[in-house]
């Protein structure tokens, strides 16, 4: 329990830092505002012609006697949104990160200068297109992941009772685990700690993972909230990075403090390599 306040204190740590820091708060704002617009587009070109589509796709339907088909229909194509709409929040972060790797890693590295006892950041000393294919490609076994997971938890969401209960409640911290994942792979990444190895370090801290990242997921329900608070979470996320990495970090006031997480699995490189 202790290791989920710890996770949503470092959230709100994030925010207050970007609130502090107000160029690298703007910066951070570009490339969920480019996201935002193409999900916008893609779930109002869903609801004004998802009817068309399950149409289509269900001509057996015209046979039925009336109203079936037009139950039938209806009910596929509000499937159809709720779907669409579900994997626009699992993988917002997703997207956004990759078209904002460039604004994201400088925001992540300025955190870490800031935060870091001796002024300095893990640097990755890869190229640009190599941090975009590492990126993209872990980005989207991410996002194959997420939805599986949002395929089962959909289905297992008609099961009476539990569907409307159990299931949402595990729908939003596995979208809370996923959310930090993608956050946390900006700094990690940087820090030579490939897919994998970020996959067992979260696990080995779920709690310290919810806490951030499930209210986070909640926050990102609420229409265009998600855009304001990504410089934030990231900012946060690169703090929790630390953490996951053994690494010492200032408080507020200053002063070192060392974090007492583990190392990264056996493996993988040092943290700054």
């Amino acid at each position: 329990m202790r290791d989920l306040g710890t996770g949503f204190r470092y959230l709100l740590k994030g925010q207050r830092w970007v609130a502090r820091h107000g160029k690298q708060y703007g910066f951070g704002l570009v490339p969920g505002l480019i996201t935002l617009v193409m999900y916008a587009v893609a779930l109002v070109a869903l609801a004004l012609w998802g009817a068309d589509a399950v149409t289509w796709a269900t001509p057996f339907a015209d046979a039925w006697s009336s109203p079936w088909p037009g139950l039938f229909r209806g009910f596929l194509t509000a499937v159809l949104f709720a779907l669409g709409l579900l994997l626009a929040v699992l993988t917002f972060t997703a997207v956004t990160l990759l078209i904002g790797q460039p604004f994201y890693e400088s925001l992540s590295e300025t955190v870490d200068r800031d935060v870091s006892p001796d002024g300095t950041a893990p640097e990755s000393n890869l190229l640009l297109w190599q941090e975009l294919w590492i990126s993209g490609r872990d980005s989207l076994r991410i996002v194959l992941r997420a939805a599986l997971w949002g395929v089962l938890l959909f289905a297992l969401g008609f099961i009476p009772v539990a569907g409307q209960t159990v299931v949402p409640v595990v729908g939003f911290f596995v979208t809370g685990f996923f959310l930090t994942e993608e956050l946390t792979a900006v700094a990690l990444q940087r820090r030579g700690v490939d897919l994998r190895d970020r996959l067992t370090l979260l696990r080995a801290r779920k709690s310290l993972v919810w806490g951030f990242g499930t209210p986070l997921g909640l926050a990102f329900l609420v229409p265009f909230v998600a855009v304001f608070l990504m410089p934030g979470a990231v900012a946060g996320a690169t703090l929790l990075a630390r953490e996951l990495a053994g690494e010492e970090t200032r408080d507020e006031e200053g002063d070192d403090a060392a974090t007492t997480a583990p190392q990264p699995p056996s493996g993988s490189p040092a943290p700054g390599r």
